[in-house]
């Protein structure tokens, strides 16, 4: 797969501990594989972003857990219920995973194609407004 890599996600991934790595580079062929087009960057100093015309997602480790941050406004669906954190967030839900568990890859992908479709009609923003 072609994609618009930056070194310093890969950098990033690589100082976590092996399972987060997994974890990791599993959302980010993932997130690559929804949207040839979307790029990687590095955002607030530290923390991978995944975009295309906007954000899609966001990696961001802890000492327990991993975070995949969507940036969705809360309005693309979750009918696997891979959502664990920010239901109520106005900008952005989480999925965290743990050390063991795995990743409902179907349903993440899914959420990534449905954020970068609203990404392109606009924006989930635009898209929220328009809906009220």
């Amino acid at each position: 797969m072609t994609y618009s890599g930056d070194p310093r996600v890969d950098a990033y991934i690589d100082a976590l501990p092996d399972w987060q790595q997994a974890i990791c580079r599993e959302v980010h062929e993932l997130v690559h594989a929804a949207d040839h087009e979307v790029v990687e960057n590095i955002k607030y100093t530290n923390r991978p972003y995944f975009v295309l015309q906007g954000n899609v997602c966001a990696l961001l480790a802890a000492r327990d857990h991993l975070n995949v941050f969507l940036y969705d406004g809360a309005i693309v669906p979750d009918p696997e219920g891979i959502i664990t954190a920010g239901h109520d967030n106005k900008t952005a839900r989480t999925v965290a995973v743990r050390e063991g568990e795995t990743i409902n890859a179907p349903a993440l992908t899914a959420m990534f194609k449905h954020i970068i479709a609203n990404n392109r009609a606009g924006g989930w923003r635009r898209l929220k407004r328009e809906g009220s």
